[in-house]
């Protein structure tokens, strides 16, 4: 009896023992969920309502599926061979038709073999994980001459149902044919494309310049350098246009959705006049008069060197990135954020920490459920979650 006596008082002072364990990430942490390693990926998206697959686009010129976070051995789309394709030039993004679910029409960004660029129009086969290659249709063909960078890349359905499409400079550095502020050049602008017909485009009538026989009429908006990647706001709309400096300076371009400017409409955002929010040449003269500066710049210094946009993000699984726009820089590999609001950026944040996959951050995608991707050109693709 005296030795059971003395087993439960031993027990009972076990049990009274505090017990220390690390404490908890705070609520709403973003984390990365990778999903797999692919070749030198450079965009993902999903089919409009399609909350089973996710579409990545590789620079070489494929384009693979993953279909509830697992790889699929077919490839929805090959087009390696019958393109340029290293640097900044190859396979460049995706965008799929807003009733792609009836028409099964998706559109692609790349640079032709003679370096152009090409934003060509494909439909989907009888089987819904591969393209019909021989319906490729060129809907626009931009030359871009002498250059093999400053390419632009990003394609995009606005709010409106237009097709969007954000073209570079040309390449080089200054921007010395000064294609960005040449009205009657489609290099250095945004474009505004009504792809609704039977092949090719129209000029959709409410473009700003449609009329103006001193401007080419696809123009949107114009003084851009090489603006990588742009976006829309699922919910506002707000357009958010991430425009890589010559050297010196990266920026951050946003413009509300109901104006004026509606969504950048007309809008010239300055290259090559200003880098960011500063004078390029000064001695040739800096005349700002009409120009919109970014929302946001940073100097780049400490190993940045070049921005990479992303997205508002509009996703469930994060509560504390809810509304704050994301985006990196390629070289240094920070992620950062900031919420638009009256006109201001404010709440900017450092995720870098939690979010950051390592330098060559090569874009960011959105899917149909609008959770929010992050994707390294060394190979690596990841979903933002919260931290368990």
């Amino acid at each position: 009896m005296r030795i059971a006596a003395s087993l439960i008082t031993i027990c009972i002072a076990c049990t009274t023992k505090p017990i220390t364990s690390p404490p908890p990430p705070p609520p709403g942490t973003p984390a990365l969920r990778p999903l797999g390693t692919f070749v030198s990926p450079v965009f993902v998206t999903s089919p409009p309502a399609d909350s089973l697959r996710l579409l990545v686009v590789e620079q070489a010129g494929r384009i693979r599926i993953l279909r509830n976070d697992t790889l699929l051995g077919s490839v929805f789309l090959d087009i390696r061979g019958r393109i340029n394709a290293g640097g900044e030039e190859g396979l460049l993004s995706l965008a799929f038709h807003p009733q792609y679910g009836t028409n099964g029409r998706f559109y692609v960004y790349f640079t032709s073999a003679s370096g152009d660029i090409r934003i060509v129009r494909y439909n989907v086969s009888t089987d819904p994980n591969v393209a019909n290659e021989a319906s490729a249709d060129t809907v626009l063909a931009v030359p871009h001459p002498v250059n093999g960078n400053h390419n632009g890349g990003q394609l995009q359905f606005g709010p409106d149902g237009k097709l969007y499409v954000a073209t570079g400079d040309g390449g080089g550095g200054g921007d010395v044919p000064n294609n960005a502020q040449n009205k009657h050049v489609l290099l250095g602008k945004l474009l505004r494309l009504d792809v609704d017909g039977a092949s090719g485009y129209a000029i959709p009538p409410d473009n700003p310049f449609a009329t103006d026989t001193a401007y080419e009429p696809e123009i949107w908006a114009l003084g851009l350098r090489n603006p990588w990647r742009f976006s829309f706001d699922r919910l506002s709309g707000n357009l958010y246009i991430a425009d890589v400096g010559q050297g010196a300076w990266e920026e951050v371009n946003v413009s509300a959705a109901s104006g004026p400017p509606d969504a950048g409409r007309g809008v010239n955002y300055g290259w090559r006049i200003m880098e960011g929010m500063h004078c390029f040449n000064p001695s040739t003269g800096c005349n700002q008069t009409g120009l919109v500066q970014p929302l946001v710049e940073y100097a780049n210094g400490g190993g940045s060197c070049a921005i990479t946009g992303g997205y508002v993000y509009r996703g469930v699984r994060v509560s504390a990135l809810f509304g704050h726009y994301l985006y990196a820089d390629f070289c240094a590999g920070f992620v950062r954020s900031f919420r638009y609001q009256g006109g201001a950026a404010i709440d900017a944040t450092d995720w870098t920490v939690q979010l950051s996959p390592g330098a060559n951050i090569s874009s960011f995608g959105q899917d149909a459920r609008g959770d929010v991707y992050i994707m390294s050109l060394n190979g690596g693709v990841y979903r933002i979650i919260e931290a368990p």
